[in-house]
């Protein structure tokens, strides 16, 4: 395999401080190589003209609905839509038929993954069949390959279970990721409770869903001992008790979703299902309130959630569709609108899409060190372009975000020094 060199480019790699004193970056059998001395002649060369160079973008939260729903996405298909993203890597959620709750289904979803455009970490469930009633084996499914718990899609409402499951978890050296939902408040809501709700004649639900549910995280993680992540914030009650909790010294960390930071719960008007998701859009105090915590740090990281539906489950009345929207295209430029907000540099974007998540997961990646896996993601920030369905490579289209116009985008992606995604050339010599 030919030796990779990219160049005049501008490098972005917090996780890495030799980083600034390189121009280039050259790969070589899947590795990212010195770039002293000469290069082989025969060298494949980039011209990066300006575009940003990253390490690969990991989303630690999907939903790849492989095994049980390959009508709406495959393995296949959503590392597909991952690459076309930049992202490199993607961490699955369990909920799939049947649940990943042991070492059988996580050795599927590996074998399903060889070959595919992103390295797949499967990540176990809390409790078996995610039922909440009793642990599932984190042993076996750790030796099998999972990176991290979470019963993602069901809160886990037994206290004692969840004290256990940290406890457990800390065994293996895994990150236990709470849904963190007070499902008694939830129950029957469909989105945001407040001024659009009453106006679409929709039950609504409250914050304090959320935030409850945060706050026992919390507890149980001061108690314990044992870190805790919170999956997709949404809420500034939320955000308070994170923050608070932080300046005490307790082990949580949280990951918020582009849609929350992008939309408000007027996306909703006209009943918009594709605007419906766990937990719900909310207003635009929320929503001002992530983008502050994402700029001071109260935030680690930014996931998708992709959760892609088909018409079947989206195109009904509001009340009964599906919760959930794709995000594994959308997430960089709809980040990259943060930055050129100033709400955050560019080095603190990588962080949350990169290196942060690398290191909650306890995978590879998120850094451009010499030696380490040339898992590479190259942005040009300046590409517009319209989102449409002829240009998603997830199975499903359910997206708040069809039609609109955005700038930023991954133009080529990397992994293992395989090239995963490309809209440049190299140079002709």
């Amino acid at each position: 395999m030919k030796t990779v060199i990219f160049y005049n480019g501008r490098i972005i790699d917090p996780a890495n401080t030799d980083t600034p004193h390189r121009d280039e970056i050259r790969v070589a059998d899947g590795k990212i190589l010195s770039a002293d001395g000469d290069a082989p002649t025969d060298a494949l060369r980039y011209d990066l003209g300006g575009k940003w160079i990253t390490p690969g973008l990991i989303d630690m939260h999907v939903h790849l609905r492989e095994p049980g729903a390959e009508y709406k996405e495959t393995i296949a298909s959503g590392t597909a839509a991952a690459a076309a993203g930049g992202f490199t890597a993607v961490a699955c959620m369990p909920n799939t038929a049947p649940v990943n709750d042991c070492a059988s289904v996580t050795r599927h979803i590996l074998e399903l993954a060889r070959g595919c455009r992103a390295r797949v970490y499967p990540v176990g469930s809390i409790s078996a069949r995610s039922e909440g009633k009793a642990l599932a084996d984190y042993g076996e499914m750790k030796e099998a390959g999972a990176v991290a718990l979470s019963d993602d899609g069901l809160p886990v409402l037994d206290s004692q279970l969840m004290r256990r499951a940290l406890e457990y978890s800390a065994s293996y050296d895994m990150r236990v990721i709470s849904h963190s939902e007070e499902s008694s408040l939830s129950r029957n809501g469909c989105m945001n409770e407040g001024e659009t709700s009453t106006l679409l004649g929709l039950k609504g639900i409250p914050a304090a869903a959320e935030a409850i549910m945060v706050f026992r995280e919390i507890a149980l993680a001061e108690l314990t001992g044992v870190a805790v992540h919170i999956a997709h914030v949404s809420t500034a009650a939320s955000l308070n008790l994170i923050r608070e909790a932080k300046k005490r010294g307790v082990g949580v960390t949280a990951e918020t979703a582009p849609h929350y930071f992008s939309l408000t719960d007027e996306a909703v008007l006209g009943y918009n299902s594709n605007a419906k998701m766990n937990p719900p859009l909310r207003g635009t105090v929320d929503r001002e309130a992530i983008k502050e915590a994402l700029a001071d740090g109260t935030l680690d990281a930014i996931a998708t959630d992709h959760a892609p539906h088909s018409d079947l489950e989206k195109e009904v009345e509001f009340s009964l569709a599906a919760n959930g929207i794709i995000g594994l295209q959308t997430a960089l430029p709809l980040t990259l609108e943060l930055v050129r907000q100033g709400t955050i540099t560019a080095e603190m974007m990588v962080k949350l899409l990169s290196s942060t998540p690398a290191a909650i997961l306890g995978v590879a990646g998120g850094s451009l060190k010499v030696g380490s896996p040339a898992d590479i993601t190259v942005i040009d920030p300046e590409k517009c372009y319209r989102f449409t369905r002829d240009g998603i490579l997830s199975k499903s289209a359910n997206s708040p975000f069809l039609d609109w116009q955005l700038q930023g985008k991954a133009v080529l992606t990397m992994m293992g020094g395989r090239i995963t995604h490309s809209e440049l050339s190299p140079d002709i010599s």
